[in-house]
């Protein structure tokens, strides 16, 4: 009786690969539209999750740096980077003879925020990070513009004074909020306009669990904070604390209203 040889990994790997999408009737069952579970399935796994939080501090990273950050190899980290990118998640930029990696826009970055918001309010949390997390919570970088419970904060400041009106996810700069910006921050209307980006867009907190702003407005104030040096990163790899200055606290709260009790 002749034995049958078992298939060679890498022929494993194909067949796997092909017979993935056939699984549970897949293409029987996808409706015509966005492809939800593909986006999910990129993002749903671990180490992928971990590389794409990394790059939620709008810093551009190597992919040595994000396989320590996933606690990975940096070939699979590589490989990782590759589906990543093939699905428009990330986009490498290459300088010198280094290939760095940054999130593709602010819209992967308002989708990674919500679903950590989810995973909290959800009770699907990762073991606290210690000291520095009750800074992480008060103030943070989402992307490229505030985040965490001053950022929050600001937006509540922004709205209740009629300087912007939200209505659910949507935000409208006011003419009074447009004078506000031009005395207080130097900031003009021509500065805010992006072709694909809009000015003004609501983003769910995740440890506040409302909304902050983001935009080409909350990217344009965040970048003047750290003008000012009213505000900075943190300088530890992979941190998305802001750290406020004395002068920046009293900055902010004369501009924004003072802290919540």
């Amino acid at each position: 009786m002749l034995r049958r040889c078992a298939p060679r990994n890498d022929e494993l790997v194909k067949s796997y690969a092909l017979a993935r999408p056939q699984c549970f009737g897949y293409h029987r069952s996808m409706k015509s539209g966005p492809d939800i579970a593909m986006v999910a399935a990129l993002v749903g796994d671990p180490a992928r999750a971990n590389m794409l939080t990394a790059l939620m501090n709008g810093r551009a990273l190597t992919a040595s740096e994000l396989a320590q950050e996933a606690g990975i190899t940096p070939q699979t980290a590589s490989s990782h980077l590759s589906k990543l990118e093939a699905g428009r998640l990330v986009e490498p930029e290459k300088q010198g003879r280094h290939r760095y990696y940054r999130l593709t826009d602010d819209d992967v970055a308002g989708v990674l925020e919500g679903l950590a918001g989810l995973a909290a309010r959800t009770g699907h949390m990762r073991v606290r990070t210690g000291p520095k997390d009750p800074a992480l919570r008060r103030a943070r970088i989402c992307y490229d513009h505030l985040a965490g419970d001053l950022g929050v904060q600001m937006l509540d400041s922004l709205r209740t004074r009629n300087l912007v009106k939200q209505k659910k996810q949507e935000i409208e700069l006011t003419a009074e909020g447009e004078r506000f910006l031009a005395k207080n921050l130097q900031i003009s209307t021509d500065m805010l306009s992006h072709p694909r980006r809009p000015v003004c867009k609501a983003c769910l907190d995740w440890s506040e669990r409302r909304h902050h702003l983001a935009g080409t407005l909350g990217a344009a104030i965040m970048q003047r904070f750290a003008e000012l040096k009213w505000a900075a990163r943190d300088a530890t790899p992979g941190s998305r604390v802001v750290n406020f200055t004395r002068t920046g606290e009293k900055q902010f709260a004369a501009l924004f209203g003072g802290e919540k009790e």
